[in-house]
């Protein structure tokens, strides 16, 4: 009797497992990690690729989260694009960094006006990266050292305040990353001379955007043409500021993404 007992409580526990929301599997494949610099500290969450092997070299893909998803659980910045880069583990394998930023800092070193819809926005080339963003290159820089990273396929990423964070990272860093997304975000149109000829970017936006205005990706892209880059721009007409939503959704996105690298 007690056999038969035990056996029922396995094959209900069996059953339960299997009725795991997807979405709280893809969190648990994504460890919790911290990156330390100084006094300071930078969470974050690590998707290692599929049957990791250290001895064979990833492509690095950061991603960068929007204003919405800022705090100090190290979750909320799941909340989008980590089941894409988890789907995606199979055929294209990577190492993914979703760094979190603190609640009180920001990805770009922008001055918001939040009282204006959409934001008004300002850029100032001469300052100094945030604190958030000084961690996340320094995180990066850490990852190009181990030996299981492919330091010509690092690729960055983000929506919205990540979107900023993308295009501020690559004027800061313009050396590093192989090719770069940003989604529904802005920034400073001349600070794209140093990375517009040498790392080609995917841009998109929804055109009924009132967070963030469309005409900043348009600036951006008209920055990035002006000073000899080729973008893809993508803006989708019947979105409003969850464009992520149709970028995601782009089954072009991923390979044209893995499809460039330094080396070639």
């Amino acid at each position: 009797m007690r056999s038969t007992f035990k056996l029922i409580l396995i094959t209900v526990g069996m059953v339960f497992l299997n009725f795991i929301p997807l979405g709280a599997q893809i969190q648990e494949s994504y460890t919790k990690e911290h990156y330390v610099l100084a006094k300071d500290t930078l969470k974050y969450r690590l998707l290692l690729p599929h049957n990791f092997d250290a001895k064979k070299q990833y492509p690095l893909i950061l991603f960068l989260h929007g204003a919405g998803e800022r705090g100090s659980d190290n979750t909320k910045q799941l909340i989008h694009g980590s089941e894409l880069f988890y789907k995606i583990g199979e055929s294209h394998p990577a190492i993914v960094l979703f760094p979190q930023c603190p609640a009180n800092d920001y990805w770009a070193n922008a001055t918001v006006d939040r009282s204006t819809k959409p934001l008004s926005l300002s850029f100032p080339l001469e300052s100094s990266p945030t604190k958030a963003l000084t961690l996340v290159m320094g995180l990066v820089e850490t990852m190009m050292t181990k030996p299981y990273v492919n330091k010509d396929q690092v690729y960055v990423g983000g929506l919205s305040m990540g979107g900023m964070g993308t295009f501020e990272i690559l004027y800061r860093k313009p050396d590093v990353f192989a090719a770069a997304f940003a989604i529904c975000g802005a920034g400073n149109p001349e600070a794209t001379e140093t990375y517009a000829k040498t790392i080609p970017m995917w841009i998109f936006h929804g055109a009924k955007d009132d967070v963030v205005a469309p005409q900043e990706s348009v600036n951006m892209v008209s920055g990035i043409l002006k000073h000899g880059g080729t973008p893809n721009f993508s803006l989708f007409a019947k979105d409003n500021h969850n464009s992520w939503d149709s970028a995601f959704a782009k089954p072009e996105l991923i390979p044209w993404l893995f499809s460039n690298s330094k080396s070639k």
